[in-house]
């Protein structure tokens, strides 16, 4: 089979390395557009002061994420919290994956991995073996859903062989599906309901192979949790702005029942066992934004919604198939997307919930911890150039327990209470001048404080009901003065000791002209290679309404002055560009996925994106190490570090995504040797030891 692997990408698209066809799939062209954030928001000089010293600041209280643990085999949907992954000493003793561009997920010597499940494969009784020149709706719907993103194993037993593999489905490539694919309006209505069945989630029965490290699906028994959500899917609203006239259509005019997840990217795990899953860039899913009504196209436009072409360019023209994604009939479609989702693994025929308490914006995820009167925290980041970082604290609190009545109440948590968005202030402001220098007081940091934009049922803004605030988040957060910041999309809780750690991806606009200018927490202009964000709330409390923040990483190639890895040894550390996702292994070591890498090699090519670790403790504090690449044209989407520290899956998201790649002229032979499949992997010792140690 003919092969574009080996040709040279294009050039740089917007101040970018991301490929045509990657702007078009992954966010509909945003960068090619202003950025939907038009606010003139004020920094928070009053909270300015000099630098504090962190030395002694934090006490070593397991207040992160919960870890939870099945309830027993054959008990469905009863998961028992179990303690916090131990505070032990940080180990990363592997050797670095260098950076590369082979076709190949590469790991470090003395590591393996295998597929664990990839695109098309049947995990619903009936599914027909995948083929690419016969797929169907209906063969989709009980298949592996595409570009696989967030992904997290949950347990089914106490002894943590049997898990459920649960899996977001961000969005599809259909040039990479359909032989002769050519574009949104030329597709057939079929090849448009197998896109909308690619979307969603899975959730998968696995288990570990002999003890060992390594993982694979269930392939015999009943396989009874084995489930698909779609973007057809019946879902349910909860919270304060359910019911809401901007959340009605003409299909459900009481506002309350929605079809369908979109653009699934990241999400996050409860203390009571559910996950959640973050709709991020659903704007590109309509048409007709030109004929929506006018009092309604600002709102549309802040959501970066083209309101001037009822076919924006590389529009999916999804409307043929179902007319709820033309805004010209159905103007209150998009306020249904953009949301946090709740899924019951354990209970396969539950209804997904849509959150409106947590706010609608591009949600990358949702990080959740438990504040120390017992309330509940989320952490979420809204991806997009010069947007927001936002926090919600349930009114009430966490129940232990592990009885139905306990979990009901739990599941209950995410519906009401107070729902923030960050502004920062900062120490050096006058030293920072774009070149990535660290200032004089030797850190990029500061002070912080979380704005109230609703308490309860109530809104803390100004001319905005309740449910204005909550469907048009950013609106709100425009109006209270939040920081904006360099595309922040996961945020992860430390297990150990509560701080708070932002992937901010990049942002090449920064500093532009007639663009935000350059500050202390985003200090680069033309910020191509992004930066990691620490945040310590005051008191070590998640609860708190004040915060500390500092940049342990600034991203890039070590060589480059003005990256910055904690003060580490730069000659040690591995070159990394983009982080993206988060994860915590069982000593406290914080891995990161990286999306859109622009480092390149001398001869002008992006290395692929991969999988890196660093300690954040101690001598080793700042030492990131890559343990992982993917092929050429992937994302490194997501990564989960399982409990016993043993094994690793990840998302390898887009495989290919080259421009000029199909079918039949793929950019990438990976994982079978044909055309390129999205797929998760996992990655183990076959020694049998920890990854790290």
């Amino acid at each position: 089979m003919t092969s574009v692997n080996d040709r040279r990408l294009l050039p740089l698209l917007h101040g970018s390395n991301r490929t045509a066809m990657t702007c078009l799939y992954r966010c509909g062209n945003a960068c090619a557009h202003p950025a939907p954030n038009e606010s003139d928001n004020p920094y928070f000089g009053d909270l300015v002061q000099a630098e504090v010293s962190r030395r002694g600041l934090l006490k070593a209280a397991a207040i992160g994420a919960m870890v939870v643990g099945a309830a027993g085999a054959g008990v469905l949907g009863t998961p028992e919290p179990a303690a916090a992954k131990p505070a032990t000493a940080p180990g990363l003793s592997f050797k670095p994956v260098p950076p590369n561009r082979l076709d190949a997920v590469i790991v470090p010597n003395g590591y393996d991995h295998s597929v664990l499940v990839q695109w098309g494969d049947p995990i619903l009784p009936g599914a027909p073996r995948f083929d690419v020149d016969r797929q169907t709706a209906e063969a989709q719907r009980k298949q592996f859903g595409y570009n696989n993103d967030f992904l997290v194993v949950v347990p089914l037993d106490r002894r943590g062989d049997r898990g459920l593999l649960v899996v977001n489905h961000e969005y599809t490539n259909e040039e990479l599906m359909f032989r002769g694919y050519v574009d949104g309006a030329t597709a057939t209505v079929e090849q448009t309901n197998v896109a909308l069945a690619a979307h969603g989630l899975s959730v998968v029965e696995v288990e570990r192979v002999r003890g060992s490290g390594e993982w694979r699906l269930v392939r015999k028994g009943s396989r009874r949790y084995n489930r698909r959500t779609t973007a057809e899917t019946p879902m349910e609203f909860t919270g304060p702005a359910a019911g809401s006239p901007l959340l009605r259509t003409a299909a459900d005019p009481h506002g309350r029942r929605v079809l369908g997840s979109l653009n699934n990217c990241s999400g996050g795990i409860t203390p009571w066992g559910t996950v959640l899953s973050g709709e991020e860039n659903f704007n590109q899913y309509f048409v007709g934004g030109d004929g929506a009504p006018a009092t309604v196209k600002p709102a549309l436009a802040r959501y970066g919604i083209n309101t001037s072409a009822r076919y924006p360019d590389g529009s999916r023209h999804w409307d043929k198939a179902d007319e709820r994604f033309d805004l010209a009939k159905n103007p209150n479609e998009a306020n249904r997307f953009g949301w946090i989702m709740e899924i019951d693994p354990y209970d396969p025929d539950s209804t997904p919930q849509k959150h409106t308490a947590l706010g609608r914006f591009k949600h990358e995820g949702a990080a959740l911890t438990v504040a120390k009167d017992g309330r509940v925290a989320a952490y979420m980041g809204d991806d997009e150039r010069f947007d927001y970082m936002y926090k919600f604290v349930s009114d009430r609190k966490l129940r232990k327990g592990s009885s139905a009545t306990d979990r009901r109440h739990n599941r209950s948590l995410l519906e009401l209470g107070t729902l923030y968005v960050a502004q920062l202030g900062f120490t050096s402001a006058d030293e920072i001048d774009g070149s990535g220098a660290i200032p004089d007081d030797g850190a990029f940091n500061g002070t912080g404080r979380w704005i109230p934009l609703t308490r309860g049922t109530r809104s803390m803004i100004e001319g905005m009901s309740i449910d204005e605030v909550l469907v048009h988040t950013r609106i709100a957060a425009d109006k209270a003065g939040a920081t904006k910041m360099d595309r922040p999309e996961d945020i992860e809780v430390h297990p150990n000791n509560g701080r708070v750690y932002v992937a901010l991806t990049n942002n090449s606009r920064r500093g532009a002209a007639g663009q935000p200018a350059v500050d202390e927490a985003n200090p680069r202009t033309g910020n191509k290679h992004g930066q990691i964000l620490e945040l310590i709330e005051d008191g070590d409390d998640a609860a708190a309404e004040t915060f500390t923040w500092s940049l342990p990483i600034v991203c890039g190639d070590p060589e480059d002055p003005s990256t910055y890895f904690a003060g580490y040894d730069k000659s040690k550390v591995s070159p990394i560009s983009c982080p993206d996702n988060l994860d915590f292994d069982a000593h406290g070591n914080l891995w990161i996925s990286t999306d859109g890498n622009a480092l390149t090699d001398s001869g002008g090519e992006n290395y692929n994106d991969g999988l890196f670790a660093v300690s954040l403790e101690g001598s080793e504090r700042g030492h990131v190490k890559q343990f992982l690449s993917v092929p050429p044209g992937a994302e490194q989407a997501s990564a989960y570090v399982l409990d016993d520290n043993k094994s690793v899956v990840v998302s390898v998201q887009h495989p290919g995504e080259i421009d000029g790649a199909t079918v039949d002229q793929p950019a990438s032979n990976w994982p079978n040797g044909s055309f390129a499949r999205p797929a998760v992997v996992v990655a183990w010792r076959p020694d049998g030891r920890d990854l790290g140690v």
